[in-house]
């Protein structure tokens, strides 16, 4: 599948409204994820069966614990202009209230918590560019489940933003626990989370 890049510095005529345009306007295969990283817009293909598990295990935890006035998503846009994105996260924790307005995203800035689940072919997005996006949006914290990191799966979280860079919370091999704090005070067992 092919990338449209988009370099803001260059003067191509360009501008985040006509990337967002071009996003809306890529035609993809049913359930392909279509995202903006990094001002190129990405075509990735389904996720796998044991990527499904594991955002389904992790949602039905966070249910556990989630205000009334929150809910999670899997398939909606979070917009990060400053970094040239509109990333669609596996999990993303949004106030309904921010659910209100029209269109396809919501500024990143909006969700409580991210959370990112590695594929194989995209391992990298969810490592280098979204960590920097989503910190650079502000967003209190970032999960990042790696079945795929060097051989051995990891969980680690994010947060505390500050001047577009993550603090690192904490980080585990499969199998161990990971603390959410606050204000999610949830225990996530990482040996539930099937591995590729």
């Amino acid at each position: 599948m092919s990338a449209l890049t988009v370099d803001h510095q260059s003067g191509n005529g360009y501008e985040w409204d006509d990337l967002v345009r071009f996003w809306k306007e890529t035609d993809a295969p049913e359930g392909c994820r279509v995202e903006i990283i990094e001002g190129i817009i990405t075509v990735s293909p389904p996720p796998g069966n044991m990527h499904n598990a594991t955002a389904a295990k992790l949602q039905r935890m966070l249910y556990q614990v989630l205000p009334e006035n929150w809910e999670i998503f899997q398939t909606q846009g979070l917009s990060v202009p400053e970094r040239s994105g509109l990333y669609i996260p596996d999990l993303a924790v949004i106030p309904l209230e921010s659910m209100k307005r029209p269109g396809h995203a919501v500024p990143a800035d909006e969700a409580e918590l991210v959370v990112e689940i590695t594929s194989s072919g995209n391992a990298n997005h969810d490592r280098i560019s979204k960590v920097h996006g989503y910190a650079r949006a502000g967003v209190p914290l970032y999960l990042l489940l790696d079945p795929w990191h060097s051989g051995t799966p990891t969980a680690t979280l994010y947060g505390r933003p500050e001047s577009g860079t993550y603090r690192l919370l904490a980080s585990v091999e499969y199998g161990e626990e990971i603390g959410l704090p606050e204000p999610f005070g949830l225990t996530i067992d990482t040996g539930v989370f099937p591995v590729d």
